[in-house]
């Protein structure tokens, strides 16, 4: 055979030369891999992580009882004197601010996951009928809904626990209420997006009735924006809750809480001793930005353009 036949004639050589090879197809990255890709989302949630740790584990962390008085040892530094005994010194009445400060996450996390709970199944139970139904009923619950939105949130949070008084369930509901009426609006506009849709519209044809049609085609193509803001609005509870503490609103003394800590502290500022006050700041400082870290991250990982 000619040397150079099998090219010009297009024979397997010629394939194996000139054919490229197709790749194969990419598959597109998983939940966890993007979640773990993603550095914002990596670094709330470890942080979040830290604080539910610690709030679990805190009777074994604490190393003295956070409502213990020792009169003898007021307002005492703590280990940048050589303290070892009081890690972050002592307050106004003796107690250790380090066991106060463990105990406190334990109060502000549990009422900021069940306020979060009831935000979550009021704001997405009026989200959805007045988004899906609309009519008098979008008309009459949305107007109550922007009258609550009209009032600054810690406003309207003074003036619920006044009308309640003090208490966690009565803080649990009074933040609440605050965060419901902007998880209506979100949940009533991607309401109005997803009833138009083509495979509502089918289910609509099949039969199937609303409460069906809510709870299996829009509530779970709407669990993306119910999660990350959820996250979001748990930095802001966490606020909230220290602001209704820091004015003598929140939970009943004696128990731990970081705002009313600070309330507390801020009365021995002038004498020089910060540390009661100053530690229940950072405190509620890295935990307010973990949780808006991590909502920020897990907007970016949900976002389907964001995918590629």
């Amino acid at each position: 055979m000619t040397p150079g036949l099998s090219e010009r004639s297009g024979g397997p050589r010629a394939d194996r030369i000139d054919r490229p090879r197709r790749a194969a197809p990419r598959r597109p990255p998983g939940l966890w891999h993007r979640l773990l890709r993603n550095r914002l989302a990596l670094t709330g949630g470890s942080i979040v992580a830290g604080f539910a740790g610690i709030a679990v584990l805190a009777p074994a962390l604490a190393p003295h009882n956070p409502l213990a008085q020792h009169l003898d040892a007021r307002l005492v530094p703590g280990l940048w004197t050589g303290n070892a005994a009081y890690p972050l010194g002592t307050d106004e009445l003796g107690r250790d601010v380090l066991s106060r400060i463990l105990y406190g996450t334990r109060v502000s996390l549990l009422i900021g996951v069940v306020a979060i709970a009831l935000m979550n199944v009021a704001g997405i139970s009026i989200g959805m009928s007045t988004g899906y139904f609309g009519g008098w009923l979008d008309a009459v619950l949305m107007r109550v809904m922007d009258v609550l939105l009209s009032f600054p949130y810690i406003i309207l949070a003074i003036a619920i626990m006044a009308v309640l008084g003090q208490g966690v369930l009565n803080a649990v509901i009074a933040i609440g209420i605050v965060n419901t009426p902007t998880m209506a609006r979100i949940m009533r506009g991607v309401a109005l997006m997803l009833k138009e849709r083509q495979f509502v519209e089918a289910a609509r044809a099949l039969g199937a009735g609303p409460a069906r049609i809510l709870r299996l085609y829009v509530l779970p193509n709407a669990l993306p924006h119910v999660i990350v803001f959820s996250a979001l609005s748990l930095g802001e509870t966490i606020l909230y809750i220290a602001a209704l503490g820091f004015l003598g609103l929140g939970v009943s003394p004696p128990t731990p809480e970081w705002g009313a800590m600070i309330s507390t502290g801020k009365d021995v500022l002038i004498l020089g001793r910060w540390w009661p006050s100053a530690f229940p700041g950072v405190t509620i400082m890295l935990v307010t930005l973990g949780f808006v870290m991590l909502g920020d991250g897990l907007r970016d990982v949900l976002d389907p353009r964001m995918r590629a």
